[in-house]
């Protein structure tokens, strides 16, 4: 609601919103409530008047400037947040096994889930604007509070399964670098907490700068990598653009290929960026939204191509430097870094893995923390604070890496990190489907109602996803 109707609620009303919500009406100096529309067919509440991340909602200014690529440069940001999820420590787990295993095959299917990304996070963006919620608002507000509690602890299981590969990606890179035991880097990871609390001081923008940084660095020493691996280029593009028929009935290329697709098309970025893409102070008006699903869409089809470069570039590597030399059995992220640069004959490129795979590992643990409260927030209507859930959130991904760690040593960790992201892709239906059913109810969406052919590629893709998952388990049965 805008600042007048909030003015001239009941005094004690106002007092009891504000600590229910811990202060986040008081917090929002840099935002402002913007009215938020009533959508026919959903529970009505004041509750779903508090915008979604309030103390970010509507902060980022944006350019009038009557050039197109200067507008364009205010929405540039969320996208890139969205897409670290697509390259962290779990995708370096899939990518390596598979281009270690199966050489260049499971390029296509790197190919398919960031096509299905483009997709879906087009759909997600584009509920955000038009209705001013969240995807977990929305599943709230149309499901009730007991199915919001059950798609809530889902969407904490794949926030808990995203976590852990960056907690053991992160640990493997600081072991690899510094030499610091795996066991003290596990614990070490718990402390970027502080380095996300830096970053809120700094505001929401300063967040998207240091993230794209991250990104470019990834995607240059990754460019370095692809480089000097002498790769087969021509079979490497013709894998990436045709499916071969044994990704389907091998069932071990079945298991990496469906990790790859958990790895890549997380279901929790399709909550968080329904979410953040509403950081941007756009008109809300029927033009206003217009633009900014325009502009957002190129943020995020941008954003997710350097992901697919990187993935692509983790495989090729793999398949060029293990692949072809006969080390099929590496999977393992330090077996990996050990054996590049003897198998490359370049000094420094187990180093610029290395360096890689912490910058990946140190950007997915900010997105993380913001999709976690994203849910929270949105299913069952708890506000905690960032540090706080920061910590418990990595509390739960920590105590079974430790174990694991204590117990069976590196090479547990190698299974964990592919477990992880099947996990992951197990839970991607539940965010799926309600996306594609919200964005094609006009009676929410309005004017911006997806076509019948957007929606029966979404509704492809959803049976698509699901039907991978239902073949898996009955491989693994």
């Amino acid at each position: 609601m805008g600042h007048g109707t909030i003015a001239r609620m009941p005094s004690k009303k106002l007092r009891f919103t504000a600590r229910a919500r811990n202060g986040i009406l008081s917090s929002m100096s840099t935002a402002e409530f913007i009215p938020v529309p009533e959508i026919p067919g959903l529970a009505p509440g004041p509750e779903h008047h508090v915008p979604s991340l309030p103390e970010v909602h509507a902060s980022v200014r944006l350019s009038r400037s009557p050039q197109y690529w200067r507008r364009l440069l205010g929405f540039i940001g969320p996208g890139f947040l969205i897409s670290v999820g697509y390259m962290d420590p779990g995708n370096w787990a899939t990518d390596i096994a598979g281009g270690a295993r199966f050489g260049y095959t499971l390029l296509f299917v790197i190919m398919a889930s960031n096509l299905m990304a483009v997709l879906l996070q087009s759909l997600s963006l584009k509920l955000g604007v038009a209705t001013e919620r969240d995807l977990a608002q929305l599943c709230h507000q149309r499901y009730g509070p007991r199915v919001s509690y059950a798609m809530w602890v889902g969407a904490e299981i794949a926030i808990a399964a995203c976590d852990l590969a960056e907690v053991i990606g992160s640990a493997i890179a600081l072991e690899l670098l510094f030499h610091i035991p795996l066991f003290v880097g596990v614990l070490i990871t718990g402390l970027d907490v502080l380095l996300l609390l830096l970053l809120q001081r700094w505001g929401f923008r300063a967040l998207e700068a240091l993230v794209i940084t991250l990104i470019g660095a990834i995607a240059v020493l990754f460019l370095v990598q692809v480089l000097i691996s002498h790769a087969e280029h021509w079979t490497a593009l013709r894998c990436l653009l045709i499916p071969s028929p044994s990704i389907v009935t091998n069932p071990e290329m079945l298991f990496i290929a469906i990790g790859m697709l958990g790895a890549t098309v997380m279901p929790h970025n399709l909550y968080l960026h329904s979410s953040i893409v509403q950081s941007r102070r756009y008109e809300r008006t029927s033009k206003g939204k217009r633009e900014a699903i325009q502009m957002s869409n190129i943020d995020s089809a941008l954003a997710l191509t350097v992901a697919l470069f990187v993935n692509a570039g983790i495989l090729i590597v793999a398949a060029a430097a293990f692949h072809s030399t006969g080390h099929f059995e590496v999977a393992a992220i330090q077996d990996a870094y050990k054996l590049l640069s003897p198998l490359l004959g370049v000094a420094g490129a187990s180093t610029l893995f290395a360096v890689a795979l912490l910058a990946s590992g140190q950007n997915s643990s900010i997105t993380g923390t913001l999709a976690g409260q994203v849910v929270m927030e949105g299913f069952i209507h708890f506000k905690m604070q960032p540090w706080l859930r920061r910590l418990i959130t990595r509390s739960i991904a920590i105590i079974p890496t430790i174990i694991v760690v204590a117990v069976t040593g590196e090479k547990g960790t190698e299974k964990l990190l592919l477990i992880s992201q099947v996990i992951l892709s197990l839970q991607l239906s539940f965010a799926v489907i309600p996306l594609v059913i919200f964005t094609g109810n006009r009676k929410m969406m309005g004017e911006f109602v997806n076509g019948r052919c957007l929606q029966a590629v979404s509704w492809l893709v959803a049976v698509l996803i699901a039907g991978l998952n239902g073949w898996f388990l009955v491989q693994m049965l």
